[in-house]
């Protein structure tokens, strides 16, 4: 008996370590078919032996105490080699086998049926051996080749179980991943194909219903997609079960991608009027079209992704993929990978340092430090594009550590030099969660001997309110400890009165999109008028931020605001920067002012050509303020 297979050992090989049974545990069912082939020929030894490059490895064994055996002269590998049934009565009297490992331990028969997939690779044998030679009637023969059968059945369910998803009982990823290869060597080059990839749930409804149900409830949802899209497919059509939740299609060559977001829209409608979990579902789909010849499986499953997360955000059903959103988005990834790198280098993280200035007095009393990112290859990389993204994430927390200790380190200097002012420093929702946070500020206070009031930690209102308890907890025993806290970019959060009173903080910041233009718009002032008048009233001190012109600065003390912040004053500077500022200040202080008025203007022209450096000749924030007291800039 022959069964021929006309493929090259390369080919053989590679499906042999595609089924990724090399190797693996003893499995019972394999274990059944060998000790019922010993018992039907009547011998002591059966096995399922596998040829790999060197050697006969054995999924199965009855009478072999070893797991494999070379495969020089192994006649398992000559059935491997030649996908034939190999009989020999007597190893002894056979010219090739007499000198082989198994006859020098005794074996004198040997009897293999070949185990061959459905594309025709022969991955080795099922065979029976004895110790003393014998004939093999037509009879066993047939019982060898249907063993062989039997395995094969075995082996081909197991790789099932690695290519069907049990729950859908759909195609998984890996055979999404194998199909996709065959379809690109069967394509021409330059084939256009469109993949769609359906979404059953958004992250957020996912987790509600895993907490709030029983892990059978994803079961249904996937049970009863799996079974819509098949119907609405027909048929002779695939679908691939790619993700938890997730499918994909590829379609048919020739459609055009015009038709398919209506069409899918139309699906998706009816849908979700009939499915049985609707009221926590919200599918939706992503469209991707594709060069076949010059992408990959996992490549277009990616850009399947894209476009869902599109459509999730937009709160539409269905998304053709943007190559511009994904690539904003793939450069966000790509930031945030990189950010961790930045917080253990020496020289791609920096402080810069904004003055805040008290109204009353004119004087600089504290400073804001701002993280600033020079990447080793983007160049200057904007805190308004990489904070947010470090924020949402696990190097949050890491960020406000390296934030916190170089500016206490700063603090130290400056007050080593002669220089005492508050510094402040801003805090993400994350650090309110930690336990320890509050100790850890404390410590480092310490660590370095200074006073506990030198330092101010800013929180926005929406940090807070993700977990309330647990902020205030960290919030109140940050104050305990003498350090004093903000409310940053007030106005844009809940701004809620029971949540302004209960929170300890020494300080209100006025967001900046309540102080840009505010000299052009009294419903404006009048709202700012109320958030200071508020807020001082609560016993919290108020500062005004992105202060620009004089105008906003005599509004702003005319309303009774305490402090002020903004280009007027300067941009973050540089530490060194910094200090020769705060000096050419106090220089100024104590000079005559000749001319407050021309002065005053002369900072709102520089203002407006956005002049990189403030000039020698500006005048210090005290001079501003006396010129605001002597000229009224809001009618």
């Amino acid at each position: 008996m022959t069964i021929s297979c006309h493929t090259t050992e390369a080919q053989r090989l590679d499906a042999l370590h595609k089924l990724n049974i090399l190797d693996t545990p003893p499995s019972e069912a394999f274990d059944r078919i060998t000790r019922m082939a010993a018992r039907l020929f009547n011998l002591p030894i059966a096995a399922v032996s596998l040829t790999d490059t060197d050697r006969q490895w054995f999924k199965s064994r009855v009478g072999v105490d070893h797991w494999s055996i070379p495969r020089v002269k192994a006649p398992c590998g000559n059935v491997a080699d030649n996908s034939d049934l190999l009989i020999i009565p007597d190893l002894h009297d056979d010219a090739y086998f007499r000198d082989s490992p198994l006859a020098a331990g005794g074996i004198r028969y040997y009897a293999g049926a070949p185990l061959v997939t459905a594309d025709g690779h022969c991955l080795g044998a099922m065979c029976v051996l004895g110790t003393e030679p014998r004939d093999t009637t037509p009879e066993e023969l047939t019982m060898l080749c249907d063993l062989a059968a039997m395995v094969m059945s075995q082996i081909e369910i197991m790789h099932a179980l690695g290519r069907v998803d049990a729950i859908s009982g759909l195609p998984n990823r890996n055979q999404f991943i194998e199909d996709f290869q065959d379809l690109q060597r069967d394509s021409a080059e330059g084939a256009e194909r469109v993949a769609v990839l359906i979404n059953l749930a958004t992250p957020a409804q996912l987790a509600h219903a895993v907490r709030a149900m029983n892990p059978r409830y994803l079961d249904e949802l996937v049970a009863d997609a799996a079974a819509w899209i098949r119907a609405e497919l027909g048929a002779g059509r695939k679908v691939y079960h790619v993700a938890t939740t997730q499918f994909a299609i590829l379609t048919t060559p020739g459609m055009s991608i015009d038709r398919y977001p209506p069409l899918l829209e139309a699906k998706l409608e009816h849908a979700i009027a009939t499915v049985k979990t609707r009221f926590v579902a919200t599918p939706t789909i992503g469209v991707v079209p594709f060069d076949i010849s010059n992408t990959d499986a996992l490549s277009v499953l990616r850009r399947g992704q894209s476009a869902v997360q599109d459509a999730i955000e937009s709160g539409r059903s269905v998304a053709m993929y943007s190559a511009g959103e994904d690539q904003v988005y793939r450069r966000r990834f790509s930031l945030l990978n990189d950010f961790g790198e930045a917080l253990e280098s020496r020289n791609q993280l920096r402080l810069v340092f904004q003055p805040r200035i008290d109204i009353a007095s004119g004087d600089c009393v504290g400073a804001e430090a701002l993280l600033r990112w020079n990447h080793p290859t983007l160049g200057a990389i904007g805190p308004g594009e990489f904070m947010p993204i470090v924020e949402r994430s696990r190097l949050a927390q890491a960020a406000t550590t390296w934030v916190l200790n170089t500016a206490l380190d700063q603090q130290l200097a400056w007050r080593h030099a002669g220089l005492v002012l508050q510094l402040s420093i801003n805090v993400s929702a994350l650090n309110l969660l930690e336990a320890d946070f509050a100790d850890r500020v404390v410590a480092g206070l310490k660590r370095r001997g200074l006073p506990h009031h030198c330092l101010e930690l800013e929180i926005t209102e929406s940090a807070i309110m993700e977990h309330p308890a647990k902020a205030h907890a960290t919030l109140d025993a940050l104050a305990q400890a003498g350090i004093h806290l903000a409310i940053d970019d007030f106005g844009t959060g809940y701004s809620s009165l029971a949540y302004l009173q209960r929170m300890p903080a020494d300080v209100v910041k006025i967001d900046q999109s309540f102080v840009r233009d505010i000299e052009h718009d009294q419903r404006q002032q009048g709202l700012v008028r109320a958030m200071i008048s508020l807020s001082q009233e609560l016993g919290h001190r108020v500062v005004a931020e992105g202060v620009e012109n004089g105008a906003a600065l005599a509004f702003l003390r005319s309303a009774g605001c305490d402090e002020a912040q903004g280009y007027l004053f300067a941009r973050p500077l540089e530490v060194a920067d910094f200090g020769r500022w705060h000096q050419r200040q106090a220089m100024q202080d104590a000079a005559p002012v000749l001319d407050v008025d021309t002065a005053l203007e002369a900072v709102e022209r520089a203002f407006a050509m956005r002049v990189p450096r403030v000039p020698c000749t500006v005048p210090s924030p005290r001079t501003l303020l006396a010129a605001t007291r002597r000229r009224p800039l809001v009618r």
